[in-house]
């Protein structure tokens, strides 16, 4: 399988790449930026992939490379927890996912050669190469509540991360018209050595640890290794197609997270940080911590789907180990 992957330098892209390269996949990853690509991933260490510029929200000779691969892999996004949300920032928030999408589906869409294939019947049809696209969204997309519980069915939230949400989605809904089979995965937290885990974790090693705010809203999350697991799932299944929470089973309180972390790590977990110290440092942003969802991954787990760390104290006692 020949896949290809925006995004593949982030938190969860790099961890993908090493899965797939480990299991012989060709691999074509997308970068804004090719020195730092070649540094993650270097040549002698990744000989199956192929590292090419591209500009997200621009057409350009990049988009040829789609024509010759199986599945693409959208992950690319400017990260939402990072700096304080001024008007500018939540516009390259919705860019970087709206037209950064539309430029992927557009090239799907123009993908050649096309692949002739026949049917049963003896009938030639035709086959657009990629034959499937997996693309990122949030669990943000539901909104924020302290007592809804949502799972894939759920209507969609109206405040900013919602409606980027929206808009994300509505893009890639568009690579059906292109005959191509469309995943939609909502991520929630994704914990691992880094990404939102290695912030929380700081005050905890200096004995300082604690629940954000008021440690009720919800806490909706998934390992790592299980969301690789998921978009591998995504990829090889053919019958894998539509709208699924990339979560685990079992949400937690920002509380419960807390006394967690507090017990893996053997330190306390009793000095809270105050709502108010977040919104000074992320303004709008902070709602990414100070607000949440309780998510259900009720397609998800519909279609077999094992975690591996469906508990969130096993994913901690794994990662923090």
């Amino acid at each position: 399988m020949k896949v290809v992957i925006t995004g593949a330098t982030g938190f969860v892209g790099s961890r993908l790449v090493q899965r797939l390269h480990g299991e012989g996949h060709k691999i074509v990853v997308l970068t804004r930026n090719n020195a730092f690509a070649q540094k993650v991933f270097p040549s002698e260490a990744f000989p199956n992939l192929e590292i090419v510029a591209y500009t997200p929200n621009a057409s350009g000779s990049w988009q040829s490379v789609i024509a010759s691969c199986d599945g693409v892999v959208n992950l690319a996004g400017e990260p939402i927890g990072e700096g304080r949300w001024t008007p500018e920032r939540k516009q390259e928030i919705l860019n970087s996912r709206k037209l950064g999408t539309q430029k992927i589906v557009e090239a799907i869409a123009n993908a050649n050669p096309k692949t002739a294939v026949a049917t049963t019947g003896g009938t030639p049809a035709t086959r657009c190469l990629p034959s499937v696209l997996i693309n990122a969204s949030a669990i943000g997309y539901y909104g924020t509540s302290e007592t809804a519980t949502f799972d894939e069915t759920s209507l969609s939230g109206n405040d900013f991360l919602a409606q980027v949400s929206q808009a994300w989605e509505a893009e890639a809904r568009k690579v059906k018209d292109a005959g191509v089979r469309l995943v939609i995965l909502r991520f929630g937290i994704v914990l691992g050595n880094g990404g939102a885990l290695g912030k929380m974790i700081s005050p905890f090693k200096l004995f300082a640890g604690g629940p954000i705010g008021s440690g009720r809203q919800w806490f909706s999350w998934i390992h790592v290794d299980d969301l690789v697991n998921l978009i591998l799932q995504a990829l090889t299944k053919s019958e894998i197609e539509g709208v699924y929470n990339a979560t685990a089973p079992n949400p937690v309180r920002m509380a419960d997270l807390s006394q967690s972390l507090g017990r893996v790590m053997n330190r306390p977990s009793w000095l809270p940080v105050p709502a108010f110290a977040i919104e000074a440092l992320l303004g709008d942003g902070a709602i990414v911590v100070l607000e949440g969802q309780q998510v259900i991954p009720k397609r998800t787990v519909e279609t077999g789907f094992e975690y591996k760390y469906p508990n969130l104290q096993s994913a901690l006692t794994q990662i923090l180990s």
